[in-house]
């Protein structure tokens, strides 16, 4: 256990020092997440060998979903200026690739566990989680995943995920699984779409899948809809009726507004014939390949805020979420263990009570009973009795907390399903309820005033590290800054 802590903390460390140079304002959210642990730590939410912020990517992550021939592949190669992905009509590729910048000239193709065995790559674990739905498909990680590394600029500073071909009536839930971790870690979503099958009404379970789920979603602003291949389809069809076509399809899945890109690969060598047209084509692909280009340069800016807005969400719901569901579990269980004691009690004399009186044993209010005489007599014996009888009592006691507690789990169980809070809670719940522990408190260990103003010093953290990040970005006060274009100095 204490290798596996020393381990985060070396890893929190090296994040550190990275963003000493890189980001300060992300610097010091490092330092927040850390208080934020702290927290966790005294309430026993976390293992030492845990830390919210290892549960979030800290490079910027852009995905890229489509259909099966989408030219998936074809765009990342481009744009990267590598023919790294294999390129073809058919699925030429069904496994989830994450595609990192590496220095050497040699491109690398790495196994799934490299990515499942190591918590910097946004698939750490995911064999646990494809077990979960696949149960035998967790040891098949190589079969779902493989990292591959490239020497492009383009790759600095960001991770590139190429999904298998999306088809939505044969996907493993396996996939869809590991699909929609993939979505919600990303901070820009590029959905492609083959223009060159004209009636996108035959893909309305895909379209579903792909537009009807993220459309709703809070982040749906991250996800840019892009025909592809357009060149190809107008060989066949009239561009503008196919774009159409998709259109109206985008709207029938609920897609009203937003952007929607038409491109295809400049190096295409499928030509529209009429000069004029692909003029007109050429003009419109290269305003959305700048576009797409843009949001996906942009995409460090847009991380870092969506790790502000992660620390903040980590702070809320572990007060609003986590911490309510467990004080809500301890009053259950403390009730149920009360009125458990007392209705143990209340049978226990009502049963002696019932027992000595057809014995005859009470003459008006006193009890005479022989062996009540008895233990009078002996030496030691009615406080030996006594003694026995109360730490029968307190046994009964233990057995009842341990039975109430047992009687809240499937509520607590239900609760955690639904909501999803921070922290094993569970587990957290039963270390609160462990015989050691009083039930007196009235609430979870480690939760006190001094960690509500931790808390409340990590939400102000946040606003003063959007503010700062507002001030590199945004100037609403108009003011001119002085730059070395606009300065008067000789900059040697």
């Amino acid at each position: 256990m204490t290798s596996s802590s020393d381990a985060v903390q070396q890893r929190l460390q090296e994040l550190e020092s990275h963003l000493e140079q890189e980001n300060p304002v992300l610097l010091n959210a490092v330092q927040s997440f850390r208080a934020l642990d702290r927290i966790a730590y005294r309430m026993e939410l976390l293992e030492t060998n845990q830390s919210f912020a290892t549960q979030i990517p800290w490079w910027p992550l852009i995905s890229i979903l489509g259909t099966f021939s989408a030219g998936k592949s074809t765009f990342i190669n481009y744009y990267l200026g590598h023919k790294l992905q294999r390129t073809g009509n058919q699925a030429v590729d069904d496994r989830f690739t994450v595609i990192v910048y590496s220095p050497e000239p040699v491109s690398h193709s790495l196994p799934g566990v490299s990515l499942d065995s190591d918590p910097r790559f946004p698939f750490y674990r995911m064999s646990q989680d494809i077990e979960e739905v696949a149960t035998g498909e967790g040891d098949r990680i190589d079969a779902y995943l493989q990292l591959k590394t490239c020497r492009s600029e383009r790759l600095r500073g960001k991770i590139l995920i190429d999904s298998p071909g999306f088809d939505a009536d044969a996907q493993r839930t396996a996939v869809l699984r590991i699909s929609n971790h993939m979505i919600d870690l990303s901070d820009l979503v590029l959905v492609l779409f083959d223009a060159r099958h004209p009636e996108p009404g035959a893909m309305r379970d895909t379209l579903k899948h792909l537009v009807g789920d993220t459309i709703n979603r809070p982040d749906s602003g991250k996800f840019l809809y892009i025909l592809n291949q357009l060149d190809s389809a107008a060989g066949e069809d009239n561009p503008e009726d196919v774009v159409a076509a998709w259109l109206r399809a985008m709207g029938e899945a609920g897609l009203t507004a937003g952007r929607f890109y038409t491109i295809y690969s400049p190096d295409a060598t499928t030509q529209i014939p009429d000069e004029h047209r692909r003029q007109r084509f050429e003009k419109k692909r290269d305003e959305d390949l700048g576009e797409i280009y843009q949001r996906m340069e942009r995409v460090e800016i847009e991380r870092a805020y969506r790790i502000i807005a992660a620390l903040r969400k980590s702070a809320t719901d572990l007060t609003n979420n986590a911490v309510p569901i467990l004080q809500t579990a301890m009053r259950r269980w403390r009730r149920r263990t009360l009125l458990a004691d007392a209705l143990l009690l209340v049978a226990l004399v009502t049963g002696f009570m019932a027992w000595s009186l057809s014995a005859g044993q009470w003459h008006g209010l006193v009890y005479e009973a022989q062996w009540f005489d008895l233990l009078k007599s002996i030496q030691w014996g009615l406080e030996g009795f006594e003694a026995l009888l109360i730490a029968l009592l307190v046994l009964g006691h233990f057995g009842i907390r341990r039975l109430t507690a047992l009687s809240v789990m499937p509520w607590l169980r239900k609760r955690v399903e639904q909501q999803k809070p921070p922290g094993n809670v569970i587990a957290t719940f039963e270390r609160n309820t462990r015989f050691w522990r009083t039930m007196l408190l009235g609430r979870p260990f480690g939760w006190n005033a001094q960690a509500r103003t931790e808390i409340d010093e990590v939400l102000q953290g946040c606003e003063s590290y959007i503010q700062t990040l507002n001030e590199r970005f945004t100037n609403p006060r108009g003011l001119h800054e002085t730059t070395p274009e606009s300065s008067n100095e000789t900059i040697v």
